[in-house]
């Protein structure tokens, strides 16, 4: 039986969505799914669930959110995609999505970021049910730089970089699990347990956002 008072942080992966549930232990529970709703619905009752991707798109501005993000990590900035323009959601191919974008931000949209766009537009639609839950949106990199109090320099696929992660993870009361699977990286359940970490602290009101105003809404922001 789980605990009560877990909290949910979600990462992207090959096969749809990977969620790491923690309780008010150390231990968690990691979980697959193709769509969000699903994942969610397996999560059971969570205090807050945090996920790695753009939530509240521009329409016409660069969010702020990742400009402040890229300042905490010095050095590996160019781990934090800028967000698709909302436009962007409503095309079917990249040509399409790149003119969307400059035509809507002044920015073209890379090709990362359009690959990421089913992922955003899962979640953007599962939100549109109004889950009964707070939604907040986090960055792994950003997690882990606040975790370790500084950038971390070798990458999460590195050997060094997957260490650190997981040293980070468990001095701040996480024991992940990451058994390999089909369709899930071992970053990937690294990255969820980080949003994880982000969740319960914004389930405690301890969570930092980005930009700080204003506090009481959830999105356009990331969190800490």
């Amino acid at each position: 039986m789980r605990v009560m008072g877990a909290v949910l942080g979600v990462d992207g992966c090959k096969d749809g969505w990977v969620g790491v549930v923690w309780g008010d232990g150390d231990d968690t529970e990691v979980l697959v799914r193709p769509t969000i709703a699903e994942l969610v619905a397996a999560a059971g009752a969570v205090d807050a669930i945090a996920i790695d991707t753009p939530i509240d798109l521009p329409a016409d501005v660069p969010r702020e959110a990742e400009r402040l993000a890229r300042g905490r990590l010095p050095g590996r900035a160019s781990t934090v995609f800028n967000a698709p323009a909302a436009a962007v959601l409503e095309v079917s191919d990249y040509p399409a999505a790149n003119a969307a974008n400059r035509a809507a931000l002044g920015l073209g949209l890379s090709k990362q970021a359009w690959y990421l766009v089913p992922k955003i537009r899962d979640v953007h639609d599962w939100l549109t049910t109004t889950p009964d839950v707070p939604v907040v949106e986090a960055h792994p990199e950003v997690c882990f730089a606040a975790m370790n109090g500084g950038v971390l320099v070798d990458g999460k696929k590195t050997s060094a970089g997957e260490s650190l992660r997981r040293a980070l993870l468990a001095a701040h009361g996480l024991r992940v699990m990451t058994e390999r699977q089909r369709g899930v990286a071992v970053d990937d359940v690294l990255d969820a347990a980080a949003t994880a970490w982000t969740a319960r602290r914004f389930a405690d009101g301890l969570a930092e956002r980005l930009p700080p105003e204003p506090r009481g809404e959830l999105h356009p922001a990331i969190w800490v």
